[in-house]
């Protein structure tokens, strides 16, 4: 979702009769995958995850399930954000530039890392190198981030 996002920001950049074009074709896109896909799979996830930890019998004080619920929240709260954004396009209200809103995309890339690797990797010193393996990832997708833009803007 983010990355048509981006797209419908940057196609209002463009010259007409292309913005309207592909400004209506994004929107088109956007509502199919947000209400076709995005919702659906959230809500499913909200009623299978508690289950999932309930039929488990894992105690939900466990530390990298409190951690592990922790990211699962922000994700909710990118959820939303997401939405937002999403409907302030609708209403061609522009609030974030392109490079904010790859920025943004990639934060969902980092809470799903950190979930997936709090379920592998239980214990608190494995955290420790997660955490450090976190970072380092970070790093990196910053640096893809503006490698990209100095391609972006020499070409």
């Amino acid at each position: 979702m983010p990355r048509l996002l981006i797209y419908d920001v940057e196609a209002r950049e463009k010259a007409e009769p292309g913005r309207s074009i592909l400004v209506e074709q994004f929107r088109i896109m956007q509502k199919r995958l947000w209400f076709g896909i995005t919702w659906p799979s959230f809500v499913l996830t909200m009623i299978l995850g508690p289950w999932l930890v309930i039929e488990t019998g894992y105690p939900w004080t466990t530390s990298w399930l409190v951690v592990k619920l922790g990211l699962v929240a922000g994700l909710v709260g990118y959820h939303f954000s997401l939405q937002v954004i999403f409907q302030q396009l609708g209403k061609d209200v522009v609030k974030y530039t392109s490079n904010q809103l790859r920025l943004w995309n990639e934060v969902a890339t980092l809470f799903l890392v950190s979930i997936v690797f709090l379920v592998v990797i239980k214990n608190e010193l494995d955290m420790l190198y997660g955490l450090a393996g976190l970072i380092g990832l970070i790093a990196i997708l910053m640096l893809a981030i503006r490698i990209y833009k100095r391609i972006r803007n020499a070409g």
